[in-house]
């Protein structure tokens, strides 16, 4: 057998397989114990790792203190909002209903339509009175001057009416006087003629005097005689012409206090021209009320938010205050959270928050805007009664509001993230 031939046998014999192994072993442990260098590396190595990790822990222990003292947390938050019920204004029967729950919607979009016929009718009705107060008006004002005019030309005329009728009654009694005159005149004449008449009767008996001187003064006297009853009529006629012309300035006084109230006539038209003008305002404003009961039949969204309740559906008789829809802001919320009232020493307003919104693990940034007048127990229904010596001493929290930080306040939570409700953690900087 060749030396190549034993030399493979023997590799392959176990006691030969095992021999290598336990000379590297060997060389390994030679090549430690003769090398001291690579042992204190290793060493080292494992040093500076035990160092560095102690390093990082109290890294991370001094960030968790710094955090401590410069900030201040709490899990018991949410994100509060206005909730804007929309109600009806109006009573009707729902046409349309043009929005879902959790809808987003814009404001001024159409959410609620109610059948606005009865309402279209009392509009054009008022609309029809107004115009017929205004035409009224219009004649009234044209009135007026008519009326001013009117007045006081009768008022003119009646006091020229008394002023000739007072004429008149001085003339009547300047012609009763004269004609009484003019009677005493006649009467004395026939006296005289009478007594003329007697001496001739008496001469023509004696035939003292001629029968015709006797015929002469008989017609004398008879001619004086009937002056005398021509007198007397005229001043019968004269004195019933003074009545005649003092019953005329009695009518014309009459109608002098009556042409009088010529002021209180004019006021009275522009009284009426003002009651006339007081109806047109009244049913402007029966129109502008129509007009809003129309409106009031289109509901709208008020601001761009979230439809959060619906209880409208179409067919559905709506009446007077009835809500219809709920819309939650987008855009007007805050935080609302509850700190310990041993978190308050350093909180105040304006200081800058981080807010951290369980929902979607992200960040929005805030900042203080007040501290509550009260912590919750005081505000609940029933507050709590310490008087009982029962007392026991917990910690309060006190409500905190945080409002947020809006650069762009036209696309502050546009994709509606941020919602009532959600809870969120907020830590203020307090140092």
């Amino acid at each position: 057998m060749s030396t190549q031939q034993i030399s493979a046998e023997e590799m392959k014999s176990p006691a030969v397989a095992e021999k290598p192994c336990e000379v590297d072993d060997e060389l390994r442990v030679e090549d430690e114990r003769g090398d001291p260098e690579a042992h204190r590396t290793s060493v080292s190595t494992k040093k500076i790792v035990a160092l560095i990790a102690c390093l990082l822990v109290a890294i991370a222990a001094g960030i968790l203190i710094y955090r401590a003292l410069l900030y201040e947390g709490t899990d018991d938050a949410q994100v509060q909002g206005h909730i804007m019920p929309l109600s009806a204004r109006v009573s009707g029967q729902i046409l349309k209903v043009e929005c879902e729950q959790g809808q987003i919607v814009h404001a001024g979009d159409i959410l609620v339509v109610i059948d606005p016929r009865d309402y279209t009718v009392a509009r054009n009705q008022a609309a029809a009175d107004l115009a017929d107060a205004e035409a009224a008006a219009i004649s009234s004002h044209l009135s007026v001057p008519i009326t001013s005019a009117s007045a006081f030309s009768t008022l003119d005329s009646a006091q020229a009416a008394v002023k000739n009728a007072e004429a008149g009654v001085a003339a009547a009694q300047q012609n009763l006087q004269a004609d009484q005159a003019a009677l005493q005149q006649a009467e004395a004449n026939a006296a005289r003629t009478d007594a003329d008449l007697a001496r001739y009767e008496q001469l023509v008996k004696k035939e003292d005097i001629s029968q015709q001187q006797y015929d002469a003064a008989l017609s004398s006297a008879r001619a004086n005689q009937a002056a005398v009853k021509t007198a007397e009529a005229i001043v019968a006629a004269a004195g019933q012409a003074l009545q005649q012309a003092q019953g005329r300035l009695v009518q014309a006084k009459a109608d002098l206090r009556s042409a009088q109230t010529a002021p209180k006539q004019v006021l009275l038209t522009d009284a009426k021209a003002r009651s006339a003008e007081a109806q047109v305002a009244l049913r402007k404003a029966r129109l502008e009320q129509a007009q809003l009961n129309l409106d009031y039949t289109i509901i709208r969204s008020p601001v761009t938010g979230v439809v959060g309740k619906r209880t409208a559906e179409i067919g559905q008789n709506a009446s007077v205050g009835q809500e219809l829809i709920d819309v939650v802001p987008l855009d007007d919320i805050w935080v609302v959270a509850n700190f310990k009232e041993t978190q308050l020493a350093h909180m105040k307003p304006k200081q800058p928050v981080d807010i951290r919104v369980d929902a979607y693990g992200r960040k929005w940034t805030g900042h203080v805007s007040n501290l509550g007048g009260g912590t919750g127990s005081v505000f609940s229904l029933i507050p709590p009664e310490n008087a009982t010596g029962n007392y026991v001493k917990v910690v309060q929290r006190i409500p905190v509001r945080i409002d947020f930080d809006r650069q762009d306040r036209g696309n502050f939570n546009a994709e509606g993230l941020l919602k009532p409700g959600m809870s969120v953690e907020p830590e203020v900087k307090v140092r």
